[in-house]
This record gives C-alpha cells, sequence and structure tokens, in this order.
C-alpha cells in the first residue's frame, strides 16, 4: 500500500481529467504509447470494437461504451499518471498498460481500488502470478512464447545459447523463463547480454555487446526486446558478420510485428534473413477475414495489420460481455471512497478523488470466465493462472523482404506443421517423433541446420585430461624419449578429431603421480570444476560418470569379467584312461565279460558259431565280448533270449562309448579350474579374496552394487601383481575390464576367463555436461567404426594372441554312479534270460533223461551221474539231441512190433527199460 500512496504524490490537488458528462455511459480506459507499432494497431482494434459494441443494443441494454485512451510516450511516469487519472475518473476496467514496468505498478492500484485491468502487451509471466489478481492477460503470455522458443532449440539439437534482451521487467522475467524451459530440456543460456532499457540504448552500447557475443561458443542467439532495439542489433551484427553461415538467431514476436506492420527493405530487410521469429497465432475464421478487409479503412494505410489488432479487439470484447453479465445480473455500476485513503488527510494531495469500484471483483470473476470465439479463436482463461487456455504461436523464418511459415507451436501439441485447432480435435501427443518443422533457410542462405557453436576465439587450447598410467601403457602412456602421449586412446581420439569440420585446438594433460593408475572416479569429476575441458583415455562409461559429465559413443566394447588360475593336464601315454574312474573300468570290463558268457550260454546248444573245442569257445567268449564295444562282433545270435540280452547290451555300450569320447574330447581340448571358480556368482558366494586393478571402478561396482565386503578386495597394480597374486593363492580371482584382461591373457597363459561378463559398457571420452563436441564426436566414431579405420587402430595396438578359452563347468571323470542305472538293468535282464533258459533246458531234460544211455538202472540213479548226464546234455547240440531222439524212439516202435510176433499169446515180456510187457491175450509177465 505504501508504494501506490508514495506514487499518489505525482497527483495534484483538484486532478488531472475531467469528469464523465454522461453518468449512464460505461468508461474504460487504455494506457498505450501510440506511436509504437503495438500501440498505434492496438489502438485502431479498440476503436473497431467499441464501435461494434455500441451497434448492438443488446449487448449493455442502450447505454454505450465509451474509451479513453492516454498516450505514455514511451514515458513510464506518464504511464503511471494515465493509470491514476483513470483511477480518479471512474473507469470501471482498464486496458493497457503497454509494458510490464508499468504493469506492475499500476496492479497494486488496480488491487486496493478493484478496477480490473487487462492487457494484451505487458506479457511478463509473473503478472500472472497471485499477487496480482485484478491484472490479467488477454493474450499469451512470455512464458509460453518462451516455451516455444526451448522446444525449437531442443528440436535443432543445440543446448546452449546466447540471450540478447534489454534490461527491464518484461525482458528480465521472460528470460528467466527461458532458461527454466531450457534446463527441462538439458539445455542452457550460456552468455546473457543485456542492453539499456529502450529510451537509453545506444548503438555502441549494442555494438560493444554483439562483440562479446561474437567470441562466445554458442552461436545460437535469442533476441527479446523492442522493436526499435532489435533491428539496431541485427543490424549491427550484420555488419560484424555474425549474420553468416555457421548463426541461428532467434526473434520473439516483436519482429513478426514490424515484419506484418511497417515495410522493412535495404540494409535491414538484409540483415534479418535466414532469422527465426515468432508470431501470435490467431485461427483463421470468417470474422477474422472480414475484420482484415476493414483494417485498411479503419487504419487508413496508416500501419499494416498484426496480430495484436485482433487481440486489442477481442479485449474490448470481453469487457463489454463482462458488463452485460454484470448488470443482468442486477448489478450497478457504482464506486465509493476507499477508507485506507480518507484516513491519509491532510497533505496537498487529493486523495479523496480516488474511488473503489464496488463491483469490481465481480466483474473480476465474470472476465475470467469468459467463454466466447473472437477474432482470435476461442477464449477462455485457466482460473488457477488467469493464462489463455490454448495459447499457440507461428513459427516464421525471414526470407527475402518478408517470411515463410516452417510450423506452429501450441501448448497441446508441441511443434508441428498442421494448425492447432486442427490438432485440438485429435488425441494429444508430445512425443519427441511428432514434432516437426519444414525446412528453414538459415543464415548465410543455406538450408543446412548450422552447427550452433564454434570453440570461442580467445586463443585457450582445450586442456584434456590423460590418465598417467603405469600398466597397460598401449592403451595410453608417455614416451619418456620424445614426451609424446601415445597409445590406442589417443590415436582413437586423434582419428576423430581429424573428421570434424572444425579445428579443435588442444593439448593433452598428464593426471597421476606415475607411480601407481589414477583414481578415474577423480579424474572424472576434474571436468566439473573446470580443471579439464575433457578426458581421453580408457575411461569406462559407468553410470556415476554418466551423472555429472556427458560421453562420446564408445569405441571400444568393455565388460568386467572374472580370472582365475588354471590347471593343465598333465601329458601321459594313459590320457585314454581319464574320463573313467576305476571302478568305472573294471564294472565296464567285468560286464563286458558277463554278458559275453551269457549270450555264449543262451546260444551254445543251438549256434554253431558258439561251440567248439574249449579253447576256441573261449577265445569266442572273449572276442564276442569286447568286440560290442565296437559293434563289431561277427557272431550271429539266433535264440530270442540272446538277442533280447544283446540289443540292451549294445544300448548301453552306444552310451558308455559317446560319453566317454565326450569327456576324452573334453580332457584333451579344455583346461581346468583350480581352484573352482565358476564365474562371478560363485566368487560372490566363496570368502575368498579378489583382486582389482588400482583406479578402476571394478572396486566400486563389486562393493557397492554385489555387496562384497571391502576386506575381501586386494588392489593390484600391474599385470605381474596380477600373475603373482593368482599363483600364490593371495586372491582366488581377479575382476578387471575386458581389455586390459585380453591382454593380460596374451603374456600369461596359465590363466582363464571364468564366465560371462557381467557388465556391459564400454569406454568413451568425457566432456562437460550439455558439450556440443561430444555429439560430433560421437558421430566421428561412428564413422570410423563404419570405415573399418577403428579396427584397423584396434590391430595395430591391441592385435595380441589370446591365449584361453571358455571352460565348461566341469571336466571331471566319470563316475560309476552316471551309469549304473544302465548297468542294473542290463545285469537284470541278462539274469532273467539265464534263468528262463535254465528252466527250459531242465524241462527237456527231466523229459528225454530216459532215453540217454547209461550202465544200469542203479548207475543212473547217482548225483554225480546226473549231473555229468545234465552237463552233457546241455552241451549237446540241440539238432543232433532231437535227431537222436527221433532215431531211436522208430528203432523202439519196430523192434517192439517184432517182438509182438515172436512171444506167445499173454505172455509177459520186458522191454529194452527192463519194464514187463503183456502178452496177446493181455496178461502182464516179466522173463
Amino acid at each position: 500500500m505504501n508504494l501506490w500512496v508514495v506514487l499518489l504524490s505525482l497527483l495534484c490537488i483538484g486532478g488531472l481529467a475531467e469528469e464523465d458528462s454522461n453518468t449512464d455511459d460505461i468508461n474504460i480506459g487504455a494506457i498505450f504509447s501510440f506511436n509504437t507499432i503495438n500501440g498505434g494497431v492496438s489502438k485502431i482494434g479498440m476503436e473497431a470494437a467499441v464501435e461494434d459494441v455500441n451497434s448492438d443494443p443488446t449487448i449493455l441494454g442502450g447505454r454505450k461504451l465509451v474509451l479513453s485512451t492516454h498516450d505514455s510516450n514511451f514515458s513510464g511516469f506518464l504511464g503511471i499518471i494515465g493509470g491514476l487519472e483513470y483511477m480518479e475518473t471512474n473507469k470501471v476496467a482498464i486496458i493497457g498498460p503497454q509494458t510490464s514496468g508499468m504493469a506492475h505498478i499500476l496492479s497494486h492500484l488496480a488491487n486496493e481500488l478493484h478496477v480490473p485491468m487487462l492487457s494484451f502487451t505487458a506479457l511478463d509471466p509473473s503478472l500472472s502470478s497471485l499477487q496480482y489478481p485484478y491484472f490479467i492477460q488477454t493474450a499469451p503470455n512470455d512464458l509460453f512464447q518462451m516455451t516455444a522458443i526451448a522446444d525449437m532449440i531442443s528440436y535443432f539439437g543445440y543446448r546452449e545459447v546466447v540471450t540478447i534482451y534489454t534490461d527491464d521487467e518484461q525482458s528480465r522475467g521472460s528470460i528467466i523463463a527461458l532458461g527454466d524451459r531450457l534446463a527441462e530440456r538439458r539445455c542452457k543460456i550460456s552468455y546473457k547480454a543485456v542492453l539499456p532499457p529502450e529510451a537509453l540504448a545506444t548503438r555502441r552500447e549494442i555494438r560493444d555487446a554483439l562483440v562479446e557475443v561474437s567470441v562466445m561458443e554458442s552461436r545460437v542467439i535469442v533476441v527479446h526486446s523492442y522493436s526499435v532495439i532489435g533491428l539496431q542489433v541485427f543490424e549491427l551484427a550484420y555488419k560484424l558478420g555474425m549474420m553468416e553461415k555457421g548463426y541461428v538467431w532467434i526473434a520473439t514476436a516483436w519482429l513478426s510485428t514490424v515484419l506484418d506492420s511497417r515495410p522493412v527493405s535495404g540494409e535491414a530487410a538484409k540483415s534479418i534473413q535466414g532469422a527465426l521469429a515468432l508470431r501470435p497465432h490467431t485461427a483463421d475464421s470468417k470474422r477474422k477475414s472480414e475484420f482484415v478487409s476493414r483494417w485498411k479503412r479503419l487504419s487508413n494505410g496508416s500501419i499494416g495489420f498484426n496480430p495484436y489488432g485482433l487481440y486489442a479487439y477481442d479485449t474490448v470484447w470481453m469487457v463489454a460481455n463482462a458488463v452485460k453479465m454484470f448488470l443482468d445480473r442486477g448489478g450497478t455500476i457504482s464506486f465509493s471512497n476507499n477508507s485506507n485513503l480518507s484516513n491519509l488527510g491532510g497533505g496537498t494531495l487529493n486523495l479523496g478523488a480516488l474511488s473503489t469500484f464496488d463491483g469490481g471483483s465481480q466483474l473480476l470473476r465474470n472476465i475470467l470466465q469468459t467463454n466466447m470465439t473472437g477474432l482470435t479463436g476461442p477464449i477462455a482463461f485457466d482460473l488457477d493462472n488467469k493464462s489463455l487456455i490454448q495459447p499457440a504461436f507461428d513459427i516464421l523464418n525471414v526470407v527475402g523482404r518478408s517470411y515463410k511459415q516452417i510450423g506452429y507451436w501450441s501448448n497441446y501439441s508441441g511443434l508441428s506443421v498442421v494448425p492447432p485447432e486442427v490438432l485440438y480435435t485429435k488425441e494429444r501427443n508430445r512425443s519427441s517423433s511428432s514434432q516437426q518443422l519444414d525446412v528453414a533457410m538459415w543464415p548465410g542462405q543455406t538450408a543446412d541446420k548450422p552447427r550452433g557453436w564454434v570453440f570461442p576465439h580467445n586463443g585457450r587450447q582445450l586442456r584434456i585430461g590423460i590418465p598417467n598410467r603405469v600398466s597397460y601403457k598401449a592403451f595410453v602412456s608417455k614416451d619418456e624419449k620424445t614426451n609424446e602421449i601415445r597409445g590406442y586412446c589417443i590415436d582413437v581420439f586423434l582419428a576423430a578429431v581429424d573428421l570434424l569440420p572444425y579445428a579443435v585446438p588442444h593439448k593433452f594433460v598428464l593426471y597421476g603421480d606415475g607411480h601407481k593408475n589414477p583414481n578415474y572416479a577423480e579424474l572424472v569429476k576434474l571436468i566439473t570444476s573446470n580443471v579439464f575441458d575433457a578426458v581421453v583415455g580408457d575411461i569406462a562409461i559407468v553410470t556415476n560418470r554418466t551423472k555429472i559429465v556427458d560421453f562420446t559413443q564408445p569405441y571400444i566394447e568393455s565388460g568386467l569379467v572374472v580370472v582365475a588360475p588354471v590347471r593343465k593336464m598333465n601329458s601321459s601315454p594313459w590320457a585314454f584312461m581319464r574320463p573313467f574312474t576305476a571302478l568305472m573300468w573294471g564294472v565296464t570290463a567285468a560286464f563286458f565279460l558277463i554278458v559275453a558268457v551269457v549270450i555264449w550260454i543262451l546260444e551254445h546248444r543251438i549256434n554253431d558259431e558258439f561251440r567248439g573245442p574249449p579253447k576256441r569257445q573261449f577265445i569266442t567268449i572273449l572276442w564276442f565280448g569286447f568286440s560290442t564295444m565296437f559293434f563289431a562282433h561277427r557272431e550271429n545270435t539266433m535264440s530270442t533270449l540272446g538277442r533280447m540280452v544283446l540289443l540292451l547290451w549294445l544300448f548301453v555300450v552306444l552310451i558308455i562309448t559317446s560319453s566317454y569320447t565326450a569327456s576324452l574330447t573334453s580332457i584333451l581340448t579344455v583346461q581346468q579350474l583350480a581352484p573352482v571358480i565358476r564365474g562371478i556368482d560363485s566368487l560372490i558366494t566363496s570368502n575368498d579374496n579378489i583382486g582389482f586393478q588400482v583406479g578402476s571402478f571394478a572396486e566400486s561396482y563389486l562393493s557397492d552394487e554385489l555387496n562384497i565386503a571391502k576386506s575381501r578386495l586386494v588392489s593390484l597394480g600391474s599385470p605381474e601383481e596380477y600373475a603373482d597374486a593368482l599363483t600364490t593363492g593371495r586372491v582366488a580371482a581377479v575382476v578387471d575390464e575386458r581389455p586390459y584382461v585380453d591382454m593380460f591373457l596374451s603374456h600369461y597363459c596359465m590363466f582363464q576367463v571364468v564366465g560371462q561378463e557381467f557388465t556391459k559398457s564400454g569406454w568413451g571420452f568425457a566432456f562437460p555436461r550439455d558439450s556440443p563436441l561430444a555429439m560430433d564426436m560421437s558421430t566421428a566414431i561412428l564413422t570410423l567404426s563404419e570405415s573399418g579405420k577403428l579396427q584397423k587402430i584396434h590391430d595395430k595396438w591391441l592385435n595380441t594372441r589370446t591365449c584361453s578359452q571358455k571352460i565348461p563347468a566341469s571336466t571331471d571323470q566319470l563316475q560309476l554312479k552316471s551309469f549304473w542305472g544302465l548297468f542294473l538293468i542290463c545285469g537284470i535282464t541278462c539274469v532273467a534270460a539265464l534263468l528262463v533258459y535254465f528252466c527250459l533246458i531242465c524241462s527237456k531234460f527231466q523229459r528225454h533223461f530216459p532215453q540217454l544211455p547209461e550202465p544200469s538202472v542203479q548207475q543212473a540213479s547217482t548225483p554225480s551221474v546226473r549231473i555229468r548226464r545234465f552237463l552233457s546234455f546241455v552241451d549237446e547240440k540241440e539238432e543232433e539231441f532231437k535227431s537222436r531222439s527221433k532215431r531211436k524212439h522208430m528203432e523202439m516202435l519196430s523192434r517192439t512190433s517184432a517182438e509182438d510176433q515172436q512171444w506167445p499169446p499173454n505172455e509177459v515180456r520186458r522191454d529194452e527199460s527192463g519194464s514187463c510187457r503183456e502178452g496177446h491175450n493181455g496178461d502182464a509177465y516179466c522173463h
């Protein structure tokens, strides 16, 4: 309150304006600098709107809307005076002021006296805050314009911009908003060139500011000012050679108003070629076209049309509709004395002339509830921040004496080549793939998108940090004789720099004491403190580092692996015995013999190949048994039981020989681990010590990510220390990055990579966050890779012989327990076949035993004789037995028939077996 009271001291006793003669009129005021482009256009638009409102008696019920205008004439002081005048003369609303500086001050008066203020040119984002409830911006404020610029910069792939702006309330707030929006897109303002306000700026000051800008790294320049200063910025930039190829110039809406309303020619036209500009977007409509057609008559050709004429027209209609709603609801326009002013009293100020609008708060609510379609399109407010709901901008590209439109921006869908009103009918899509603009013509008359940055012209070389390694010097090292920095990483960096379309002045600076490898995490952090401009070397791209710096595309794959000692199997003439254990060998050999014996038993009586002298049969058993190992047995099996046993045995032999072949191959071609480390998982679960390279990120990864106790971690500085620690058992394994491990194994073949890589990453060059050089270097590295040059550099430095192979999980000998099931089945089958065979043989022996010749019946009944007979029966060939049995049976029948004819009737006699026979009469008797 004290602020506006002090300002009231400018108002003398008696007031500065005349009273309105007609109390039925609805009085509104407007504060502009009418000699400016926007001021002149706004006056025409407001007067046209007042004329149209008054021509329709249904709007205000026959009452007239009276517009009073006050010309601030580029003066903030006069603008404030105009505001005080309107507060004294009972205006229900004020349109304006034109600038944000005056708006900040007059808003305090509006808050106290409840007079709504509406402005479409004072667009400082801070004026939409709750601090100024009676101030309403009826055009998209600069927060949306800066959001559009930030989206454009991100779309074109730029990361840093330079801003040139005037030092006033509106520009400062807008640039702050731009910085916030750029930060959301990982971009930033790298330099701010501040110019004096419009009335104070001189060409020399503008030139000096541009000289400062010209030595900056960024070539993307945003100009936010008033038209007079803005045109001077472009003219002087053109003379300084800053409108040439490589620059990007983006102007806010001030430039589009100039191009729309005033002809630009000569040096001014040349100076803005290729610049991009924004213009508030207004949807095409029949009403808009009709108004544009009226414009020449309304302006008498004094000034060209621009969108702010439409906003001026719509703002008057917003007030008129709000007043209509106020009156329709029974409101009366009245003013009362302000108690705060009455208490001040005394002095020379006529404070009593200032009164409070009694219906101001209701009129303010009516304005914010506006829902109409104006010349600019649909109009409605977001009640939370008092801003328009659908802000949008046209994106223009200055070409020749005019411009071409290359796209649109809306808060709904971002950048597009389709008008926003079309996109409002579709589902919202702000994805990066949906962002589109047409091709622009850039400064220097080129359609190729400028790079947007160069190295600053300050003569300083890039300070590039290089790790001063004491081991694995093929990657990066200093030549002690020539002091030259060389190595694989250096060659890749220099080859990539050679592909850039510009020079990169640099110098290498070693980091480290030369006694041990430096800490790479600390080396990378030095970029953030500006000690180094980049870091080049064997720098692993890991998460913690990507949070503070930007990396290029990886130029070599890397990942952590486990290295463990290996045990070579000693050469031996008995190496072929290693696949099986001794027990397995014994059981297998026994079964070869057992199966051979079983087959011999089953085939002996019926198969000639299993008969003969005992020596031959013994050899046959041995040959047949072991020849089945190679499926080379030539003896055929004839019995069903024999075939069944042999078939099962051949299956067992197939399994055993296949397993033997696989195991022997593994033993003879693959080395065995000692101790048993299978990979990172088994290493974690063990309690063994783990080695890591000094300076590597392996230490932090093992302790922080895998939760391995730091007491188990042992730092190692060189390949020699690796070998010694692994050989002596000081560590069970070493965890290191793959490129180092490959080089280590090329010299120490008694060690082995175990398991798979358990991290996937690569090596890259580190640069500050959002550095454009990182992006260009990435492109160069990809080019090196595609051309094959990257591989040639690799072969030059790192083409070393690798001694190791991947090892299977185990090369243990095959145990009997792995095959006992097969042997059990085979044994059961053999026993079952023998039981069936002996049952059949015994049955035949019992049936045919009487036919065998014996010395006497008494001798035949002794056990030894019966056993000999049984063995003789078993040994006898089946065909001979059957033939002899048949022959004896026939002889017995013929003899019996002859004796029957010789013996008297009824005489009993014995046959060959000693039995009694009966005579013809049927009586039995014996001799």
